[in-house]
């Protein structure tokens, strides 16, 4: 791929994504555009039947209008930021298909298994899915794994493909700025994630104990999903625990990081780990599980503190830690966001993505 055509302005990408998503796909849009290169930003519920929608008029519709979009933008290649059935449309369209990969996917489907397949609808949407996911990436054109971790991965399965190491999972950094509220109750512990993957989730059990040990720190924990009911129900029986649900998206958030103390989190699998990248970002103190891509962003009391899976001693005695340790915590959440604020700059990962273009 030649460099001039991307100075030129004429290489053009659509990326296919989540809608909860496109709040950071058009920050990164934007930095692609001032590099020359033509952006397209498709939300892929759009123009994909739903599972039991038997209007085969409509169905026809939904991929007539996506594939207009092909034909009128005439993309050089498609980013799936999600694997979803727009996957095959691209693949027999014969249009270069790069895959993001955010996430340990496959290990999140063995979860899946497990936990989400009491009917038979169940099981038999989770079969597509695996399909999906193998046809998409066995015909994909290059994999771009957030993290080492990822790659690793990605790498293992599927040797004979493309692969770049992308840490596509950026933000513009003078965006996230304190916020005075003054809402919380002091100290506290500040938890972020969604609920949907028992993978990830099932470590929040370990917080039963943490409450019970510093029952005079209050936790406050931002999100939900379809695991909620097996989480929150006994998280809330501590009267240190307060559950917020689902925050607005990025304001809300940013106050929660704004007033908390330490910024704890506590996931099971995690491909990178952006609730990190933003709390560094606000120049939160960060206790994290030590799986997955989280060491890529947390050197162990350099950046933030890593702790092993299930170890809730270890959580309260670091948690007592920064809490007492104002200096430590300044320092370490000093070092993290000075790394953080260059390496997942967006402006920063534009000019990595070029670089990745003009090597295929």
């Amino acid at each position: 791929m030649k460099s001039d055509k991307i100075t030129e302005k004429s290489f053009k990408i659509i990326i296919v994504g989540n809608k909860n998503r496109f709040f950071h796909l058009n920050q990164f849009a934007e930095e692609l555009e001032k590099r020359g290169i033509h952006v397209k930003i498709v939300h892929d519920i759009d123009f994909l039947q739903k599972k039991m929608d038997l209007d085969f008029v409509k169905r026809i519709k939904k991929n007539n209008n996506f594939m207009k979009i092909l034909d009128e933008f005439s993309p050089n290649v498609v980013l799936l930021d999600r694997i979803s059935d727009i996957g095959k449309k691209v693949i027999k369209k014969n249009i270069p298909l790069w895959i993001l990969l955010r996430g340990n996917i496959w290990e999140e489907t063995i979860w899946a298994k497990r936990t989400n397949n009491n009917s038979i609808k169940q099981r038999l949407s989770l079969q597509k899915n695996e399909k999906l996911i193998e046809y998409c990436f066995n015909n994909s054109d290059l994999i771009l794994p957030i993290s080492h971790y990822l790659e690793n991965i990605a790498r293992d399965k599927y040797p004979e493909k493309k692969i770049a190491y992308f840490p596509g999972d950026g933000r513009i950094p003078n965006e996230w700025n304190f916020i005075k509220t003054c809402e919380l109750k002091h100290p506290c512990v500040g938890l972020i994630q969604g609920l949907n993957i028992w993978g990830k989730t099932r470590e929040l059990i370990t917080l039963k104990k943490i409450l019970e040990g510093l029952p005079n720190v209050t936790f406050y924990l931002a999100g939900d999903g379809i695991y909620s009911k097996n989480i929150i129900p006994e998280l809330t029986k501590f009267s240190n625990f307060v559950w917020l649900k689902n925050l607005d998206y990025p304001q809300e958030i940013k106050k929660i990081f704004s007033e908390i103390d330490v910024f704890l989190s506590l996931s099971g699998l995690e491909g990178l780990g952006q609730t990190i990248i933003e709390a560094l970002l606000m120049k939160k103190p960060v206790i994290a599980s030590n799986v997955g891509g989280i060491p890529e962003l947390i050197t162990h009391n350099e950046t933030g503190l890593l702790v092993k899976l299930g170890d809730s001693e270890k959580i309260i005695e670091s948690i007592l830690k920064l809490l007492r340790d104002k200096e430590l915590s300044r320092k370490i959440a000093e070092n993290g966001h000075n790394i953080i604020q260059k390496k997942y700059a967006w402006k920063n990962l534009a000019a990595e993505f070029e670089l990745i273009l003009k090597n295929q």
